[in-house]
């Protein structure tokens, strides 16, 4: 993961060494936790993941727009958008502070657990 984020191929790439299997069934899996979620949403179920999060769909009113363009009046129709409420588990994870490393001990100094006998 340099670029900042992650893609579909690295989270694959990431489920297959976690978990011991092909990327094969790695992608099997991640699709299917996709296609799950999208197939939840377009029947306007609401996907509740304990310790992560929740999905759902926001309704969007239908309001006026402007051509960009020409700056010509255009109707805009209502829509349904996914939305992810992060879950207070996830916020709290992502909000916390790295573990500090420990010290290294100075050099020519024994370190104190090595000195146990």
């Amino acid at each position: 993961m340099t670029s900042g984020s992650m893609t579909k191929a690295e989270l694959v790439e990431e489920v297959s060494r976690v978990s011991d299997l092909t990327k094969k069934h790695s992608e099997v899996i991640v699709d299917t936790v996709f296609k799950s979620i999208i197939d939840a949403l377009h029947r306007g179920e609401k996907i509740e993941l304990r310790g992560f999060g929740s999905f759902r769909l926001r309704r969007r009113e239908p309001r006026k727009g402007r051509n960009p363009k020409t700056g010509d009046k255009v109707d805009v129709p209502p829509k349904k958008v996914p939305y992810f409420k992060p879950g207070k588990e996830l916020k709290e994870l992502i909000n916390k502070e790295p573990a500090p490393a420990a010290p290294s001990p100075a050099a020519g100094e024994i370190p104190p657990d090595a000195m146990a006998v």
